[in-house]
């Protein structure tokens, strides 16, 4: 059975006085405000054993979490939740370096040091840190225009043939992404520590999902070109999504066919794979791992053909095995990439605090904002030093991890673990992977796996249309964000209007310049709803002491002779104006009008009465002169002149009275004024006091109320008697009726 709570005041119930602000203040003995002095905050900070080891859990959280750690539970998962997201881990790791127009070893390097890192660091049990399509396009779109190939070009036995020295490249390049990587663990460290973990909020969601699908459509062109087995140059800042499409379509008609099958039976396969470990996720011990079967495959074609020899097409090479000595990035470099590893810092920060809170509330656990800043932050700086490239959180990843029975980091470690086998002992076997390579050979005669092309470009880093295959494929749930059109349409159209403008923006402007209009206008558009607040006149509901707006209920009735006045939203220097001429027009009379006539009417009047004067003072001189008693006029003048007049009002000026003689301002949502709103405030009390019309305010929250008194908002003519804590106390006041001393709710069953 349902109840219905409602509100309604017992009959006989005792009452009490109305109070004001001002009587509160006094009655309820308001404390002043407290002052916290230099002694206190350095005893709050004083170093202990509890406060060491508070401090020690908070950064290191895996201190707390792990010695609590329920084996029988948990392990087994973790361990099969390892292994299957590690097995993601390799081919990702490989396909998304291919993005960053970096050697394959880099990938990776990136799958092993910033996950196993994120074990001590992070706080979501859940999240898949690695490698991430839409930081490795921004990675990438960067050591395009600062390191081209262009600048690595060297002639071919004294020939005039150029082809492009790719270790000299390469290793420009990963000294230079490792710079990224470190200063963009260095801002996010920093905005950790200084608890900037609420900046994530100015990147709403629509942003996110508009960004992130406006990435994809970076990916998707930047993989074409090895899809149809066309060389284009490399292109870099606005418009450039748009001039390497163009270039692409341009070049259809040079398309390699064994390029073009080879990926789309890649993406074929891959594609159906996919669809069926979701839909037999329940059934299956673990996801087959298609992306690995596919390069395993292809490289064993590969190896098995020898390619390399028979047809030149040419093959990743060496991958160098074991681990690598720590290397200081290069700081020259910090001037020229501070902006764009501040967008990729927060981009990053943005997609794993999402898909951290996701799973936490799904599971019942909490995430530190803070904390998972710091733990990117550290992960991306100490990685930097070891030849990684920026990392984020991967949904599809993540979501292995968390269906095949993961429940914390160890899945994450386990996983790393496999990455770390891959690169001291397996890497090697990658030898024969089939490789985009610009050197001039005659045509490949093998028709499914010819993924060469000839020609200088800048994709002569890039591997073929298998990793390629791969990327695109793992762009499907990117690009099922296109559905968001939809619903926010119907949801909240600004929130649409901020999906669209980003997505927009970020394909015209590219991701660095795209991201940063992306945020402004979805400040501007807050700043366009607070300008543009919905206002209303509030009537009382019916046998209640609930005040609604007239317009939208019914059973909403105005008190008579009095206005009630509402704003959605706060009040300061942008939007203060308005709310003044809301008020005015809400009113229903036109305050500035009447108070134009009401000193139009005073000046004609002063006229007259100075009219008056002279004229008396006429016929007193008259009457002295003809009289000799002078003394009587000027005692008949004294007690004319001795009374004071009363004060013009509207009605003896013979001008229309407001039907109202009183205003009541609800500040209930007002959270801050400034000096230009108290301002306003002022001249709203004094406006509506001429035409006769008193002004109250209710329900002004403690906050706003201290900062009406700094802003020497009150004066003799605007006193704490005009405030009253709620909007019925002071319709109450204003009636001369008194307050009840308690309100009940009766339940209706």
């Amino acid at each position: 059975m349902a109840a219905e709570m409602v509100l309604s005041r017992r009959p006989g119930q005792p009452h009490s006085e109305v109070l004001s602000e001002a009587d509160l203040e006094e009655l309820g003995q308001r404390k002043p405000p407290s002052k916290t002095s230099t002694r206190d905050y350095l005893r709050k900070a004083r170093c202990s054993a509890s406060t060491a080891k508070s401090l020690l859990f908070r950064f290191i959280p895996v201190l707390r979490w792990l010695p609590r750690y329920p084996v029988k539970d948990w392990l087994l998962g973790d361990i099969a939740s390892g292994f299957s997201v590690g097995i993601m881990h390799l081919p990702q790791g490989l396909a998304y370096a291919l993005l960053a127009g970096l050697p394959p070893v880099t990938g990776l390097y990136s799958s092993f040091y910033p996950v196993f890192l994120y074990f001590f660091f992070g706080t979501s049990r859940h999240n898949s840190v690695g490698p991430f399509a839409v930081i490795s396009v921004m990675i990438g779109s960067l050591t395009d225009s600062l390191v081209p190939s262009d600048d690595f070009l060297e002639f071919v036995n004294g020939t005039n043939v150029t082809v492009v020295n790719e270790a000299q490249r390469d290793a420009a390049r990963v000294e230079l992404v490792a710079t990224i990587t470190v200063l963009t663990g260095i801002f996010q460290v920093a905005l950790g520590l200084l608890q900037f973990g609420f900046v994530v909020t100015y990147l709403s969601d629509p942003l996110v999902r508009g960004y992130t699908t406006a990435a994809s459509v970076h990916v998707l062109i930047s993989q074409l070109k090895n899809v149809f087995g066309v060389s284009v140059g490399e292109h870099s800042g606005p418009l450039s999504l748009f001039v390497t499409f163009i270039e692409i379509c341009k070049k259809l008609p040079e398309t390699n066919v064994g390029t073009l099958v080879t990926a789309i039976i890649a993406m074929v396969a891959i594609f159906i794979v996919k669809e069926l470990n979701h839909k037999f996720s329940a059934k299956l011990p673990m996801p087959i791992p298609i992306e690995l079967i596919t390069i395993i495959i292809s490289t064993g074609i590969s190896y098995g053909v020898n390619l390399n020899s028979k047809f030149g097409i040419s093959v990743v090479g060496n991958i160098p095995s074991g681990m690598k000595p720590p290397v200081v990035p290069n700081t020259r470099y910090f001037g020229q990439v501070v902006g764009n590893a501040f967008a990729i810092a927060v981009v990053g920060y943005a997609i794993c605090i999402s898909l951290g809170k996701i799973f936490a509330l799904k599971h019942g656990y909490k995430v530190d904002s803070n904390q998972e800043l710091i733990a990117l932050g550290l992960s991306n700086f100490l990685g930097g030093f070891f030849q990684c490239f920026a990392i984020s959180c991967s949904m599809s990843r993540s979501l292995v991890q968390e269906s095949t029975g993961g429940n914390s980091q160890v899945a994450g470690v386990i996983s790393s673990l496999v990455i770390l086998v891959t690169i001291l002992k397996i890497g090697e076997l990658f030898h024969d992977l089939p490789k985009v390579q610009p050197v001039p050979q005659p045509p490949c005669h093998f028709p499914v796996l010819h993924i060469q092309y000839q020609g200088s470009t800048g994709g002569d880093a890039l591997f073929g249309a298998i990793l390629s295959a791969i990327i695109i494929i793992n762009l499907k749930g990117m690009f099922k964000q296109f559905t968001d059109f939809r619903t926010l349409w119907k949801s909240n159209r600004v929130d649409l209007m901020i999906w669209v403008v980003t997505f927009v923006a970020t394909l015209l402007l590219n991701l660095d310049i795209g991201l940063g209009a992306s945020v402004a206008f979805a400040l501007l558009t807050v700043i366009f709803r607070t300008q543009l607040p919905h206002y209303s006149i509030l009537g009382r509901v019916t046998d209640t002491d609930v005040y609604k707006d007239v317009a939208e209920y019914e059973k909403a009735q105005e008190v008579p002779g009095i206005k009630i006045f509402r704003s959605s939203s706060t009040i300061y220097f942008a939007n203060v104006e308005m709310y003044s001429d809301a008020l005015k027009k809400k009113s229903g009379i036109n305050v500035d009008r009447l108070i134009e006539k009401k000193k139009k009417a005073l000046k004609k009047l002063k006229k007259q009465q100075k009219k008056a004067q002279k004229e008396k003072a006429k016929r007193k001189k008259d009457t002295d002169a003809e009289c000799n008693g002078p003394g009587v006029a000027v005692i008949e003048l004294s007690g004319e002149e001795g009374g004071t007049p009363p004060e013009p009002t509207l009605r003896s000026l013979g001008l229309p009275q407001p039907n109202f003689h009183a205003v009541i301002l609800d500040f209930s949502p007002v959270n801050f004024v400034d000096t230009v709103s108290i301002k306003i405030l002022k001249n709203i009390f004094k406006d509506f006091h001429e035409i006769e019309v008193d002004v109250f305010v209710a329900s002004c929250p403690a906050s706003v109320f201290a900062q009406l008194e700094r802003g020497n908002f009150f004066s003799s003519t605007i006193t704490k008697h005009c405030f009253f804590p709620s909007v019925n106390d002071a319709v109450l006041h204003l009636n001369g009726r008194t307050c009840p001393a308690s309100e009940n709710l009766s339940t209706k069953m």
